[in-house]
C-alpha cells in the first residue's frame, strides 16, 4: 500500500483551507495531488522508507495532525495505486484507514458491481448487466475477448485489467482543479420552474462563493438539466469575461435555462459547473458606473467574510440575488 486518498471533512465552500491541508501531506511526501475541493492523492513510497513506517501508520498521524493543527477530521483509503485507493476510500470511516493490501487487490474487488469501477458509467453497466457480469469478480474472470465484443477493444481491456486490480494510474504532483461543480438534486421530481430557478440561484451563489474563497474565475459555466427518464441536457455558455461574481454566474444560468424551453419537464436535478478556472488577479474587469452592481459586489465581499467567520450557512441562499 503506497498510495493514499484523503478526504478531509471540510464544509462545502471551504476550499480556503485545503492549500494549508495540502502542506500537511507535503510534510510527507512532494508527490501530492490535489482532488478539491476537500480531498488529495498522496505517494508515500518514499515516505515509507524515510519514515520507516508502512502507509496506514502513515496515515494514522496524518489524521492525528489535521485534527491538532486545523481541528479537521478526515476519512482515508489507502491501496497500491490510485484508483484502488479512491475505491478504497468510499469504504473508510472516520478514525479508521480503509486498505487494500497488496496481493489483495481481486478479493477487495470481486464482490463490487461493476458501477463501482471508475470508468464504467450507468450505460457500459447496463450492458455488462445484461450478460451477467454485474460483479467485477465475474468481470475479471470474463475472457478479454468478450470484454472487447461488448464494450469495444481498448475500453474492454482496460475494463478486464482494471477488475483485476491492475491499476496503472500514477500521481500527478500539484494536479489543479480546473472546474468547480454545484448539484441540486430534487427531493422528487420537480415540475415547478419556480423551483427550477430556485435551484439556479442557489448553485451559482454557492460556485461564486467557492471562486472567490480560492481566488479564483471562470470562464466557462455548463450547466445540466436531469430528467425524471435519466435523460439529461447539457449546455455552456463562455462568460463576457472571466468572473466570481454571483449575479453574473446566476444570469448566465437563467439564461441558459430559458433557452432550454422547456414545458412541464419533470426535472430530477440540476447541476452549474464552473470550468476554465484562472487566477483571481491575472483576470481583467470591464469597469461599469452601476452603482447597483458595485453595491452588490460589496454585499458579496462583506457576505464572504460573514461565511469565513461563522461558517457557510451564515449567509442564506438567495439573499444575494441582483
Amino acid at each position: 500500500m503506497t498510495i493514499l486518498c484523503v478526504r478531509f471533512q471540510l464544509p462545502p465552500m471551504y476550499e480556503a483551507a485545503l492549500p494549508q491541508l495540502l502542506g500537511l501531506l507535503e510534510e510527507f511526501t512532494p508527490v501530492v495531488e490535489a482532488l478539491p475541493p476537500d480531498g488529495a492523492l498522496a505517494d508515500l513510497r518514499g515516505a515509507e522508507r524515510y519514515f520507516g513506517r508502512d502507509a496506514v501508520e502513515l496515515a494514522s498521524v496524518i489524521r492525528v495532525r489535521a485534527l491538532a493543527l486545523y481541528g479537521v477530521d478526515c476519512v482515508i483509503g489507502a491501496g497500491p495505486g490510485p484508483m484502488l485507493a479512491r475505491m478504497a476510500l468510499r469504504d473508510a470511516r472516520p478514525g479508521l484507514t480503509r486498505a487494500v493490501p497488496e496481493g489483495g487487490e481481486r478479493d477487495f474487488l470481486a464482490g463490487k458491481p461493476v458501477a463501482a469501477l471508475p470508468g464504467v458509467g450507468t450505460a457500459t453497466a447496463r450492458t455488462l448487466c445484461e450478460y451477467g457480469l454485474d460483479t467485477l469478480g465475474r468481470l475479471a474472470a470474463a475472457p478479454p475477448s468478450t470484454l472487447q465484443r461488448l464494450v469495444g477493444a481498448k475500453a474492454g481491456r482496460e475494463l478486464h485489467e482494471k477488475a483485476q486490480g491492475v491499476d496503472r494510474g500514477r500521481v500527478v504532483p500539484n494536479g489543479v482543479s480546473r472546474s468547480l461543480a454545484a448539484d441540486r438534486p430534487f427531493d422528487r421530481d420537480e415540475l415547478d420552474p419556480g423551483r427550477h430557478r430556485r435551484a439556479l440561484l442557489s448553485a451559482a451563489e454557492e460556485l461564486g462563493a467557492r471562486l472567490r474563497a480560492v481566488d479564483k474565475v471562470c470562464r466557462t459555466l455548463t450547466l445540466t438539466v436531469r430528467y425524471a427518464d435519466r435523460s439529461a441536457t447539457t449546455r455552456s455558455r463562455t462568460l463576457p469575461e472571466p468572473t466570481a461574481h454571483s449575479a453574473a454566474l446566476t444570469r448566465t444560468a437563467y439564461d441558459m435555462y430559458q433557452a432550454l424551453g422547456l414545458q412541464r419537464a419533470r426535472v430530477r436535478s440540476i447541476a452549474l459547473r464552473a470550468e476554465g478556472l484562472a487566477p483571481a488577479e491575472q483576470a481583467s474587469h470591464q469597469l461599469t458606473f452601476d452603482p447597483v452592481d458595485e453595491k452588490v459586489r460589496r454585499i458579496e465581499e462583506v457576505a464572504d467574510r460573514a461565511r469565513a467567520k461563522f461558517g457557510p450557512r451564515a449567509v442564506m441562499p438567495g439573499s444575494l440575488a441582483a
